[in-house]
């Protein structure tokens, strides 16, 4: 489990959100609705990925 990653997707648009939580896809790398990234399971990234949850799609 030491290279454990996680699919996220972005399913809804940033626009109008709040700051933090648009800084938070970008951190993720997500770019456009329905960009899918593979990023590490790791505390960070699953703190990002909980503040924005409601943007994304996880899997994995």
């Amino acid at each position: 489990m030491a290279n454990a990653t996680v699919k996220v997707t972005l399913i809804k648009s940033v626009h109008g959100r709040l700051a933090n939580h648009k800084a938070c896809v970008k951190g993720l790398g997500l770019r456009r609705i329905g960009h899918t990234v593979e990023v590490q399971d790791t505390p960070e990234n699953r703190g990002m990925i909980n503040k924005a949850y409601y943007l994304l799609r996880v899997e994995g």
